[in-house]
């Protein structure tokens, strides 16, 4: 049964700071002080992991995305 793209999310902990969270699991992969922080780290696994990123605001919206997985044309570099 094909899955949809793996994901890693960027999201507010609600005691204070940032996680890292793959995509359907309940626990955080990282903590951080910072989102800028969070975000460096999420992309460095997310890049390590072949996933996609997904940034979200205080809210919980998303606001932004990387995508490290299933690039038909990725960029060269």
């Amino acid at each position: 049964m094909p899955r949809g793209p793996k994901t890693h999310h960027i999201v507010p902990n609600p005691n204070g700071g940032w996680d890292v969270k793959r995509g359907g699991g309940s626990r955080a992969s990282s903590h951080h002080d910072t989102k800028h922080e969070a975000v460096d780290a999420g992309r460095q696994t997310s890049r390590n992991q072949g996933t996609e990123l997904r940034i979200h605001n205080r809210n919980g919206r998303i606001s932004g995305s990387d995508s490290h997985g299933n690039d038909p044309y990725p960029p060269k570099g």
